[in-house]
């Protein structure tokens, strides 16, 4: 039931949240600069329950990292590595095919494949990685390249987003992912990734993909050096392009983990920051079907109580380790993350456990 008793600052919010009205810029800064987190968690899980009543989602995919080589030298990475550095790795197409060949993918429904911007590699080595991993498993999605590898693509060929993205998807590609966004605005996403694409252009990929039909997901990095004045313009943007194309499937908020990286000093984000972040999400993107708390970043426990502060899907069992998150000092978990673990999980948490495949059709009601 929701708490009645919300005062001061979160009164107008709240009636707003309850008339079904959408939140200002100004609302969302309210929000960030509250200290009454669960109060912010009871507005959030109303909307939650408004769009995806007790539901909770959950994947069976699998990851798939083709290099950790990178011409990008963001600050907040610890995945990336220069060219000749001992501890990087490229694997080619044919090679991630064979090796597969050994794992069970029974049940997978996803591929996610990211990685970095290798200095050597041109269009044709990423798109034949995308033909070679289709052609083998055509029946499972494929989810892969984001934004940034995109716009990396259209300077490799000279070519428009457009036809980048017809290429890959005649290649097999499914689906974008949310990876890449970060902080949209300049001042600061200047000082953590310089190098990369702009927040604009990052927008105008995804916009582009679902112009052609392509459904993309979103994310945000906090934590770092950004203010709520940034975040709150980053769900903004998101929105307002949500609102012309109604193209993000997602928005994941991601919090970002210091260990290993350039910076390194700044302390790690409590489980009351991930959940306010998670809310607040909730609260502001009304246009976005779902918000996700990412286990991998927040842990399980964390993960669970999002489900009651506007999350309904908590990823999935990504199978391998997944790379970027654990070589910034990400929390492991013991044991295997089966199906089976997700919907004890969810149901623990009070939500009724659904497993489904990248675009939201459900393959199993537990």
């Amino acid at each position: 039931m929701l708490d009645t008793r919300v005062g001061g600052d979160l009164a107008e919010i709240r009636e707003k949240v309850i008339a079904g009205e959408r939140l200002s810029f100004e609302d969302g800064i309210r929000l960030f600069e509250s200290n009454e987190v669960t109060r912010i968690g009871q507005l959030a899980n109303l909307v939650r329950e408004r769009i995806n009543g007790n539901r909770a989602y959950f994947i069976h995919n699998y990851r798939l990292y083709p290099t950790n080589i990178c011409v990008y030298k963001c600050r907040f990475c610890a995945f990336r590595v220069s060219k000749g550095d001992e501890r990087g790795y490229e694997i080619p197409a044919q090679r991630v095919v064979r090796e597969l060949e050994g794992v069970d993918l029974t049940g997978v429904t996803e591929f996610h494949i990211v990685g970095g911007i290798h200095p050597d590699w041109g269009f044709e080595e990423y798109l034949n990685f995308i033909r070679a991993v289709h052609e083998a498993y055509p029946h499972i999605h494929i989810k892969a390249w984001t934004g940034v590898e995109i716009d990396h693509f259209t300077h490799l060929t000279g070519e428009s987003v457009e036809w980048v993205l017809e290429r890959m998807r005649e290649a097999g590609l499914g689906s974008l992912p949310g990876g890449g966004a970060e902080i949209f605005n300049w001042e600061t996403r200047r000082k953590i990734c310089r190098t990369k694409c702009t927040g604009e252009r990052w927008l105008e990929i995804h916009e582009t993909a679902h112009n052609l039909g392509m459904k993309t997901n979103a994310t945000m990095l906090y934590g770092h050096i950004e203010t709520p004045e940034d975040k709150v313009d980053h769900m903004l943007r998101l929105r307002e392009v949500q609102d012309r194309t109604g193209g993000f499937m997602t928005f994941i908020p991601l919090a970002f983990h210091p260990e290993n990286t350039r910076l390194k000093h700044i302390p790690i984000s409590t489980g009351a920051n991930d959940l306010k972040h998670i809310a607040i999400s909730r609260l502001m993107l009304d246009n976005i079907p779902h918000i996700k708390a990412y286990w991998v970043t927040e842990t399980v426990e964390v993960a669970q109580v999002a489900l009651s502060y506007g999350a309904d899907d908590l990823d999935g069992t990504i199978v391998v380790d997944e790379e970027i998150i654990d070589a910034a000092g990400g929390r492991h978990v013991q044991g295997a993350m089966t199906k089976e673990r997700f919907a004890d999980m969810i149901r623990e948490a009070g939500r009724d456990p659904f497993e489904r495949d990248t675009l939201y059709n459900v393959v199993r009601a537990y």
